[in-house]
């Protein structure tokens, strides 16, 4: 298929455009394959380019023979053209409606984008699961890589190596994915090195109606424990909705048959009811006309900050385990791949100072999101604005963004990173010019060969002048866990975005470089003090030799 074919109308002179927070702009509209551009050709005016995979949804109006577009954008931005012609404004629009609705992956921007930045790191060779494990293999000798999913085969949604306990082999590997949900067998998600105790996740067990078992399962996750120890099974579903499960053929770990294990089910919700959460919260955000108690019912109607505090609440259920009980443990909803990951994810970001630097965090996004199996492609199908919804689109990714930014502001000094770096994660999941978030699982990723025809995000966020915006000036590196408050009044929406083209973050950029600067500021006075105390330190040592006799 050709570009060409879905361009009705390439280019449209005398459009204005109307975005926030800049005046509105006459100029040239022209749609490529890619983009829909706006150029003034005006002096001290920026172009507007937007990627149509960016794009959520358009409305239609007319007035007369003006045509007006509104494109509503899948970060939440709203943008107008006022179109002159009937004919070029329904032209614009069907057109933007077919290239925005792509079927076909590799027809996406990624497979056509060309970096104009040296490449000074391959990001699909960055976080690689063999140099991760490196990082446990000098504190522990009780696990091993495996190489049972290499072609997929046990189980498509895994990555192709894995880490498992060192007494079970691959054949009891295989056993075990046969009684898991989607092949999903309990693998290491985190290890403790102060206790060393871990993080395990897997898919619900299919035991059913019958009370289903595999010696095999039992076997493998016993093997984590520590003699005379006794083990914690997270299950991210409430009792009633796993005990529903049985009825399909699935469920959840019988106490008669894991004895050392004690089971607890913390209610975390997905799908669906998180789509409609964030088209609540976005709808209430972007309706100025709220007094003060229609604005506060209608963010407490979206239950936003309610699957935000589920979601901490269990995350810090499970970091206690971990530091505090001295118990490992095992996470799982249903399929394993959305609650379970954002539980895991924070788990560690509240446990393991690494994954607070923007290297470890990245590692973080690879292993618990990208190789654990997030399916992107289908959450992040759609944003807040569009009608036709499916059942899979849901922001399970954006609510852990979220969980991060509320533990980053408690804790601003703990962070490498900025809240630019979680904004910056949150765009490229749902529109980019990189590869790194297509496909919905490695195995698919591995079918498109994304590694060769798609440059990663991470080669160019990893290079020095990209990373200057994303680091912290008030970073100090902090090795102690990290204990987040969930009381409601602890957490806070996030404005920067869910009110960022609302209303102007002018003064808040002023704010910060401030800051930043006296930061510069005191590290260069701090400087100059350490070189006069050295000085001082000199001059009294001449003095006490000159002295003696």
């Amino acid at each position: 298929m050709e570009f060409a074919e879905l361009i009705r109308t390439p280019r449209v002179d005398n459009v204005v455009l109307h975005r926030p927070f800049y005046p509105a702009v006459e100029g040239t509209l022209c749609l490529t394959g890619h983009h829909l551009i706006l150029s003034s050709r005006q002096d001290n005016t920026e172009e507007l380019w937007l990627l149509h995979s960016n794009i959520d949804a358009i409305d239609k109006r007319f007035v007369g023979p003006l045509g007006t577009i509104i494109i509503k954008c899948k970060d939440f931005r709203i943008i107008q053209l006022d179109i002159p012609g009937m004919e070029e404004c329904l032209n614009i629009a069907s057109s933007i409606e077919a290239l925005s609705t792509l079927d076909s992956i590799t027809l996406m921007y990624p497979f056509f984008y060309r970096p104009m930045f040296e490449v000074i790191e391959d990001g699909w060779h960055s976080f690689l699961p063999e140099q991760e494990f490196e990082l446990y293999s000098s504190a522990t000798s009780e696990w091993r890589l495996s190489y049972v999913n290499k072609e997929f085969a046990v189980c498509p949604s895994y990555p192709p190596i894995v880490i498992v306990p060192k007494s079970i082999d691959d054949e009891a590997l295989r056993k075990v994915a046969t009684f898991r949900h989607g092949g999903r067998f309990p693998v290491l998600s985190y290890y403790h090195k102060k206790n060393g105790m871990v993080i395990m996740r897997s898919g619900q067990p299919l035991t059913g109606t019958n009370g289903r078992r595999c010696k095999e399962d039992e076997k493998l996750i016993n093997a984590t424990l520590r003699a005379g120890k006794r083990g914690y099974i997270i299950d991210t579903r409430s009792l009633t909705v796993a005990q529903q499960a049985r009825a399909k053929g699935g469920g959840f770990e019988q106490e008669a048959h894991y004895p050392q294990w004690r089971r607890i089910h913390k209610s975390i919700e997905r799908y669906h009811i998180l789509q409609e959460s964030l088209i609540k919260l976005v709808e209430a955000c972007n309706d100025q006309t709220h007094n003060m108690d229609r604005w506060l019912s209608k963010l407490e109607a979206s239950n936003w900050l309610t699957h935000i505090k589920e979601i901490l609440t269990t995350a810090c259920l499970a970091a206690q385990c971990i530091d505090r009980e001295g118990a490992s443990i095992l996470i799982h909803g249903t399929e394993g791949t959305d609650s379970t990951l954002q539980v895991t994810s924070l788990a560690q970001i509240i446990l393991e100072p690494r994954s607070r630097t923007i290297r470890g965090f990245e590692a973080l996004i690879e292993r618990e999101w990208l190789q654990a199996g997030h399916p992107f492609q289908q959450r992040c199908a759609q944003s807040a604005y569009c009608n036709s919804k499916q059942k899979w689109e849901s922001p399970v990714f954006l609510l852990f963004l979220d969980c991060v930014w509320q533990i980053l502001r408690q804790f601003p000094c703990s962070f490498e990173f900025n809240e630019n770096f979680l904004i910056m994660l949150f765009e490229h999941a749902y529109a980019s010019q990189f590869g790194t978030f297509l496909g919905n699982n490695e195995s698919e990723r591995c079918k498109l060969k994304l590694q060769q025809k798609t440059m990663s995000l991470w080669s160019w966020v990893n290079r020095p002048s990209e990373l200057r915006k994303f680091t912290s000036p008030l970073f100090e590196a902090n090795n102690l866990v990290i204990w987040p408050s969930v009381a409601p009044q602890s957490l806070h929406l996030w404005e920067g975005i869910f009110l960022r083209w609302n209303r102007s973050s002018k003064y808040l950029d002023e704010a910060y470089e401030e800051m930043v600067n006296i930061i510069e500021y005191n590290k260069e006075l701090q400087a100059k003090v350490n070189i006069l105390r050295r000085q001082l330190a000199e001059l009294e040592t001449e003095d006490g030799m000159q002295e003696s006799p």
